[in-house]
């Protein structure tokens, strides 16, 4: 067992030192304003060469240095949460070659590499999310692979069409050609890749059901990598979006997956997949953003959102953990009482989320609301903005409500404490950066602080959605088991909001019964119709039936022996009587 610790304490020290040395080159170049492209020549072969491109800016090392600093916690994390299993091993590995494949992703200027780190994240994902090995896992897995399928065949066809320039370096073409036609339909593509990843309508199902993994992968999958990967490929091909309908259909698209995941957390009652949902929301609040023009305030976003949701994952591992694996938020409560440095970072990571003041997501979120204010967008984008905003305060409060506060719900006999260190360590680091990592980050990446002016009222908007949200979330905390009756008057209502509009079912279901029931027809109509019936059937059966036959004198039965020897014996003396 010690081996195995020191594995998991090598992988940490490793990142961690990687990390902080990337995230001090990045500011360098952020103040520099540096770009570096490294090309690697693999093979050269008479007058072809392949050559593999790197590519260094501020952006592509600070969003390594964060995909780093969480991975290492998370490794550093599972050294306690996993130590029941006996495959530890396997599962760090796995891991570490989820963060390479981010790793990949993120440096590459080109879109053959860009598909290998996008298939890697897939692949790696779909092992981590059937680690557990049951029917569960291995249906989720199938969810998650099969949806992100997809979006790899887009990004096949984008390299395709990319054939026309000569290079798949992208970044080359995107600012002379962006009026292309070529070129935005190679921006389609790549749009429609970066939804299936970041689980956009209609591809949302995939994310809820991706729970089954392990909880340090979610913390990891949810936070900085697997998700994110469509809203940095986005961020990179901006330059597309721009001045377009698609970005027009991107805004809507994303502002419905935040309005409906934020909706449906509001009925779920699974710690991990309220979070998820949660997650869901946030990516559909970066990807609206970033169909608006404003990608430096998503990819803003998209490192405070990592900060803090990974602390929300690793707090409500803690919790599961220490509930003997029970994720029923009705099974909860008074749970302060018993673990109050984990609830403690909880509630900062949930208060970070919902945008309180001076924490992390306050500096990203407030920023893009009163962007969106300025901007110039209709009044349905702007209800979905402000609406989904009260229902993501409204789910934290309630989930506060529900399993920090109110009566104990579990069994007396309980284990509920905030031992073990190591979990301890990698939250309260995390909370840390929860806490500092927003202001740290708007001081850097914003070198000239926006000058954002507005009426009272609109500046207090914000304000008052998020105190409504909180409230309705301590409304929603008191329903208890006699508002039952009341309840079933809105069944159909909370069925459709509580499922996510029927998404799992439709791409589950919806994708696989239809095509099943034609091939069950067509089968019964032509390969067991009437040619089969007639034709090669029919001369089997009856050849089956002549072979029984024959089988009857075959057998030693005294009777057809006897018989059969008479009839010799006749037909002997015949021919003998015949011829003489």
């Amino acid at each position: 067992m010690n081996m195995l610790i020191n594995y998991c304490k090598i992988s940490f020290y490793f990142l961690i030192f990687i990390s902080s040395s990337l995230f001090l080159i990045s500011l360098k170049f952020l103040l520099n304003d540096l770009v570096y492209f490294i090309e690697w020549e693999v093979l050269s072969l008479q007058s072809m060469s392949i050559v593999m491109t790197f590519l260094f800016d501020w952006m592509s090392l600070m969003f390594m240095s964060f995909v780093l600093l969480i991975s290492s916690l998370v490794i550093f994390y599972s050294n306690q949460y996993m130590e029941e299993d006996y495959n530890i091993n396997r599962f760090i590995l796995l891991v570490l070659m989820f963060v390479m494949s981010m790793m990949l992703l993120i440096i590459s200027p080109n879109l053959i590499s860009i598909l290998l780190g996008w298939d890697g994240l897939g692949l790696v994902s779909y092992c981590l999310v059937i680690y557990f090995q049951n029917v569960k896992s291995y249906n989720a897995g199938m969810l998650t692979a099969l949806s992100n399928r997809i979006g790899d065949v887009a990004l096949l066809l984008a390299i395709a069409w990319m054939l026309n320039y000569g290079s798949w370096n992208y970044i080359f073409y995107l600012d002379m050609m962006k009026n292309n036609f070529e070129m935005m339909i190679i921006g389609a593509l790549v749009m429609l890749a970066a939804m299936t990843k970041s689980a956009q309508i209609p591809f949302s199902s995939w994310l809820p059901a991706a729970m089954a993994a392990p909880t340090p992968v979610s913390a990891l999958v949810h936070s900085s990598t697997l998700v994110t990967a469509g809203v940095y490929l986005l961020i990179r091909f901006n330059d597309l979006l721009m001045n377009w309908w698609m970005s027009q259909f991107l805004l809507l698209v994303s502002g419905l997956t935040m309005f409906m995941a934020g909706l449906g957390a509001n009925f779920e009652f699974d710690l991990k997949k309220i979070i998820a949902l949660s997650t869901l929301s946030q990516l559909g609040l970066m990807m609206s953003i970033l169909s608006m023009g404003f990608y430096k305030l998503a990819f803003f976003h998209l490192l405070t959102h990592a900060l803090f949701k990974a602390l929300l994952f690793m707090c409500a591992g803690s919790i599961i953990h220490n509930m003997k694996n029970s994720q029923d938020i009705r099974m909860m409560g008074s749970l302060s009482m018993s673990m109050p440095l984990t609830c403690s970072c909880f509630n900062v990571a949930n208060l970070a989320l919902c945008g309180m003041p001076f924490l992390a997501g306050f500096y990203s979120k407030d920023l893009i609301l009163e962007m969106v204010m300025l901007s110039y967008v209709n009044i349905f984008v702007f209800f979905l903005f402000f609406f989904s905003t009260g229902l993501t305060v409204c789910y934290s409060f309630r989930l506060c409500f529900y399993s920090m506060t109110g009566n104990f719900n579990s069994s007396s006999l309980h284990p509920l404490n905030d031992s073990g260190w190591v979990m301890l360590f990698s939250i309260c680091f995390l909370m840390v950066m929860a806490v500092i990592g927003g202001s740290m980050l708007s001081w850097l990446i914003f070198l000239n602080p926006a000058m954002i002016c507005l009426p009272l009222e609109m500046k207090l908007l914000t304000l008052f959605v998020c105190l409504l949200g909180g409230f309705i979330g301590y409304l929603l905390s008191n329903v208890g088991l006699f508002f039952i009756n009341k309840a079933l008057y809105f069944y159909n209502f909370t069925n459709f909001v509580g499922s996510m509009w029927f998404m799992p079912m439709i791409s589950t279901l919806g994708v696989v019964n239809y095509p099943l029931k034609l091939g069950l027809y067509s089968y019964k109509s032509f390969d067991q119709g009437w040619s089969e019936f007639f034709g090669s059937q029919m001369i089997y059966m009856q050849l089956k039936s002549y072979s029984l036959y024959l089988q009857e004198f075959q057998k030693n039965n005294l009777k057809i022996y006897l018989l059969s020897y008479m009839l010799w014996f006749i037909i002997l003396l015949m021919l003998v009587v015949m011829v003489n």
